[in-house]
């Protein structure tokens, strides 16, 4: 799982940006991507840039049993998770006690 941290002003096209040169340059192109049907993903241009690397946009359904609250679970862990390295100065320890910095 990756999080690409943007703002709420960010123009489909700054976040299919951000996409391509943290995700897409680093990892590979994506076979799948589940989105919550938010509308930056959703828009005609990343419809489009899907179809040209060949990747699926799946959405998620309601009440599916496999994805009903995952998008919104993995963004509530993604919150803590930055929530933690912003009180502790950029420094987590795990439940082992091992520092990440």
């Amino acid at each position: 799982m990756r999080c690409l941290p943007c703002h709420k002003e960010d123009t489909a096209m700054d976040t299919a940006l951000l996409f391509w040169i943290n995700i897409i340059s680093t990892c590979g192109v994506p076979k799948i991507i589940i989105s919550d049907r938010d509308s930056k993903f959703t828009s005609e241009f990343w419809t489009n840039l899907y179809d040209m690397l060949g990747t699926k946009l799946a959405f998620s359904t309601a009440y599916h049993h496999q994805t009903d609250g995952l998008a919104e679970r993995m963004i509530q862990i993604m919150e803590d998770i930055l929530r933690r390295f912003c009180a502790y100065g950029m420094e987590y320890r795990d439940h082992e006690g091992y520092t990440h910095d």
